[in-house]
C-alpha cells in the first residue's frame, strides 16, 4: 500500500531536492507540495494525506500551528516537524500539538524514511540528535520558566504575532483570520502585555528569535 505524503517548505530546491528521492521509494507518494502555512493546511484538508512533512518556520502560518489546526480537523493526518532547533522547548511543543515525528533538517535521508515509516505505521520519531538534547535539557528542567511565545500565548496569539511580524496591517491579519480588526488589536494588546514588548519592530525581532516566523 502506497503511503502518501505532503511535503511543506518555505525553500523551493529543498523541495525539490526531496521530492525526487521519495518518490523513487516504491512504498510512498509525494501528493502535494506547499511553500507556506496557509497552503500546507488548505492541502492537508483537500487532500488527506497519510504523512504531512512540515518546515517549523514557514510564512503565514508556521508549522506548530498548522499541525495544531490538523490535530483537530484531520487527524488522519500524520506531522513529521522539520526544524533547525533541536531545544526541548520545540520539540515537546511540536509532540503538544500533535505531531509525531521531530527531525532536524541537517538529518540524513534515510532517517526521514524511517520517520515517515514509523509515523505512518501508528509511532513516534524522533531524530536521534533530538532525542539526545532532549535528555539534556530535561536535566537542566528545574531552572524554572522556560519563557517563549510557547508557554506564553494562545494559538490565536501566535498566529496574530507571526502574521504582525511579516508585515501584515491590522486589517489584513482580521482578512486573514477571518477576525473583527478590534478583535485583532485585542490579540495584539494582550501578547504585548504578556511578553512586556511595545512596537511592532520588536515583536517581529521576537518572532524571528523564537522561530516563529521565517527571517526572508
Amino acid at each position: 500500500m502506497t503511503t502518501t505524503i505532503l511535503l511543506a517548505d518555505d525553500h523551493r530546491i529543498f523541495r525539490a531536492g526531496l521530492r525526487p528521492l521519495l518518490a523513487a521509494q516504491p512504498d510512498l507518494a509525494v501528493v502535494g507540495e506547499a511553500d507556506d502555512g496557509l497552503a500546507a493546511l488548505a492541502l492537508a484538508r483537500e487532500l488527506l494525506p497519510d504523512v504531512a512533512v512540515l518546515d517549523i518556520t514557514m510564512p503565514g502560518l508556521n508549522g506548530l500551528e498548522v499541525t495544531r489546526h490538523l490535530a483537530g480537523e484531520a487527524p488522519s493526518v500524520r506531522v513529521i516537524i522539520l526544524s533547525m532547533h533541536s531545544d526541548r522547548r520545540y520539540v515537546l511543543e511540536a509532540l503538544r500539538a500533535g505531531a509525531r515525528g521531530y527531525l532536524l533538517k541537517d538529518s540524513g535521508f534515510e532517517e526521514l524514511l524511517i520517520a515517515i515509516r514509523t509515523v505512518r505505521d501508528g509511532g513516534v520519531h524522533l531524530g536521534a540528535a533530538v532525542g539526545e538534547q532532549v535528555i539534556r535539557d530535561y536535566v537542566q528542567a528545574a531552572r524554572g520558566n522556560e519563557g517563549g511565545p510557547f508557554a506564553l500565548l494562545s494559538g490565536r496569539e501566535r498566529e496574530v504575532l507571526q502574521l504582525l511580524a511579516e508585515g501584515l496591517a491590522t486589517k489584513e491579519v482580521a482578512d486573514r483570520l477571518s477576525l473583527s480588526a478590534k478583535t485583532v488589536e485585542s490579540h495584539r494588546k494582550s501578547l504585548m502585555d504578556k511578553l512586556d514588548i511595545h512596537s511592532i519592530a520588536e515583536l517581529t525581532k521576537y518572532a524571528i528569535r523564537e522561530g516563529l516566523t521565517p527571517l526572508d
